[in-house]
């Protein structure tokens, strides 16, 4: 069990890893709650590491003294006599807590010099009584700061191709040698979520190293025209701004596979560290060997990633991609596990009932017994079906095997929801939110989980958070209506009403046979309080909601003013007569 409990806001999520990172560094065990487990509820494994905690180190900030989350936290460590303090942004603590010590640690940049954070360190000690044990649990986090003498950041490498369509395989060929050298035990990477906030930012090197605290940046470009690729890539040391190692690959796309080793062994040999026995061949493993079918791949997953969730359209895309690459390469489980999550989404999000996404999910895990995804799609079947606690030990393998994943805790979120357990779903859905920069409808649904808890603080930082990248998907995509639709959500959250219906006019103009869209504009206007309206957005929903979706509306409480209406009584009984489904069938929500 850890002896230091972290508590801080979740946009202040930044400075509360370099305090965890400089305290483990430091041989502490610590905990936050980005360490929280799939089985458990949130507020009682909360609860149980506070109370064992022997250092509570709470970081205030504006939207930290909003918290509710924050205050219980320190009020409970206050009264346990653990409390040790920090302000990020010169906000003084509130009542009682300003009575109590508190480090000015404004602009901190996570270095163990600054007089603040030796005070911070001196009274995490005193109350630890100076011992600072390393048992096996914290080995491989202690080793992540200080015995890593070396780490990289790999930013986004810049697409050269003239066309905008073939940014897929830039940032695949990033991604990739991200994965590689995360391989290598030797080498702290950054991760690729964190590197992809660079991306079309015109930065300084020096800078980015010194924001995330590397030793090394590397960085480069790809241009793709016909069957040759160019990429060219550059390691710097962070902290001189020399140029350490670069070079240019000129080539058929078909060698493609060998430049990407090729990189990723140069910046080992680079940086000298040394591969041990097992990485070498880690780092050569792609899943396939036919670049046409990883370039099918690539696009695909661009497609899943951007497209038009609401739209059936984006889900048969990324199954006909998929089904071609394994054509190509029928032993290619990546291309098999994205298929099933685009089957799943068309059987049980759009209805289709001869979609059957379980054949697909079981032959990637016959491929690669440790594919993430796959265990997700299993444990949709299984949750549909009423076997919650085998669904959730899916979850559990799935998050177990890629932690850091999109797709697995988007997909740990969404089912957790469906349960009716809202309060357990939020680390998954900030976790979704915070891997995917572009991720606007987790961020939405946080909004909805925030708001039903009374959270108007995060609900404010949710929201605006949305309606930010819900613009940049509509300037994209003007098309987007699933994009709208969450804004709409949003900006109704915050009260902006006039902006609220205009997008919902655009939207349901743009593209009114989008059903998910026009459940959120409802849940939207059902936030304005404007019932008339939301029965009518939502009637075409209810006319051709699948049964994954009739369960979704049961526990959302977005709705829950709008339950006791008639026409939307109505409205559940006409599709549960239809699914053949009775009320009874329908789960319920829990904000406890």
């Amino acid at each position: 069990m850890a002896d230091i409990f972290i508590s801080y806001a979740r946009s202040t999520e930044r400075q509360a890893a370099l305090a965890a990172a400089g305290l483990r560094a430091l041989g502490h065990r610590v905990w936050r709650d980005d360490e929280l487990p799939a089985h458990r509820a949130y507020a009682e494994v909360i609860e149980e590491r506070l109370r064992a905690s022997k250092a509570v180190l709470v970081i205030w900030s504006a939207d930290a003294v909003k918290s509710q989350w924050v205050r219980a936290e320190a009020d409970a460590a206050r009264e346990a006599g653990t409390l040790v303090q920090m302000s990020v942004d010169g906000r003084k603590p509130p009542l009682p807590f300003n009575q109590i010590q508190c480090a000015n640690l404004k602009d901190w940049d996570g270095g163990g010099e600054a007089a603040g954070w030796r005070k911070v360190v001196e009274s995490i000690e005193a109350l630890l009584g100076g011992d600072k044990p390393i048992v096996a649990d914290d080995v491989t986090a202690a080793r992540s700061t200080a015995a890593k003498a070396v780490s990289i950041c790999v930013l986004p490498f810049l697409n050269m191709s003239g066309d905008a369509e073939q940014e897929y395989f830039s940032d695949g060929i990033s991604e990739d040698i991200i994965t590689d050298l995360s391989k290598v035990s030797a080498l702290s990477v950054v991760a690729g979520n964190t590197a992809f906030t660079y991306k079309h930012r015109n930065v300084d090197v020096k800078t980015v190293a010194r924001e995330l605290d590397v030793t090394h940046v590397l960085e480069g470009s790809v241009r793709k025209a016909g069957g040759r690729v160019r990429i060219s890539a550059q390691l710097i040391d962070g902290r001189q701004g020399d140029h350490v190692w670069a070079d240019r690959y000129d080539r058929e796309l078909t060698d493609i596979f060998a430049i990407q080793d090729e990189i990723s062994k140069a910046i080992v040999g680079a940086l000298r560290v040394t591969l041990l026995p097992g990485e070498r061949k880690a780092i050569e493993t792609r899943g396939t060997a036919n670049p046409e079918s990883y370039n099918l791949y690539l696009m695909a997953r661009q497609y899943w990633i951007t497209g038009n969730k609401g739209d059936r359209r984006r889900d048969e895309v990324v199954v006909r991609i998929c089904q071609q690459a394994t054509r190509i390469d029928p032993g290619y489980a990546r291309a098999w596990a994205l298929m099933s999550l685009a089957q799943v989404e068309r059987r049980f999000w759009h209805g289709i009932e001869a979609e059957d996404a379980l054949p697909a999910a079981e032959k990637a895990l016959s491929l690669d017994p440790d594919i993430a995804e796959a265990y997700c799609v299993r444990a949709r079947y299984l949750q549909l079906d009423g076997k919650l606690a085998e669904a959730n030990a899916a979850l559990d393998t799935a998050l177990r095997l890629d932690p850091e994943n999109w797709e697995v805790n988007k997909e740990v979120a969404f089912l957790t929801f469906g349960q009716g357990r809202i309060r357990d779903s939020i680390p998954y859905f900030e976790k979704a939110a915070a891997l995917m920069d572009a991720d606007f409808h987790d961020s939405s649904m946080l909004v909805t989980c925030y708001r039903s808890l009374g959270d108007d603080a995060n609900v404010e930082r949710c929201a605006r958070r949305t309606i930010e990248r819900v613009e940049k998907a509509i300037a994209q995509d003007p098309s987007n209506g699933f994009a709208l639709g969450a804004g709409v959500m949003s900006l109704a959250a915050l009260g902006d009403a006039a902006r609220a219906r205009k997008w919902t006019e655009r939207a349901v103009l743009i593209d009114p046979d989008n059903i998910s869209m026009r459940y959120n504009l409802a849940c939207g206007l059902a936030y304005l309080r404007e019932f008339d309206a939301v029965i009518e957005l939502i009637g075409p929903y209810f006319a051709a909601v699948s049964m994954t979706q009739l369960k979704h509306s049961a526990v959302d409480p977005d709705l829950d003013e709008v339950r006791s209406d008639p026409r939307y009584q109505a409205m559940v009984e006409g599709a549960l007569a239809r699914l053949g489904a009775r009320w009874a069938d329908l789960p319920s929500h829990d904000t406890g």
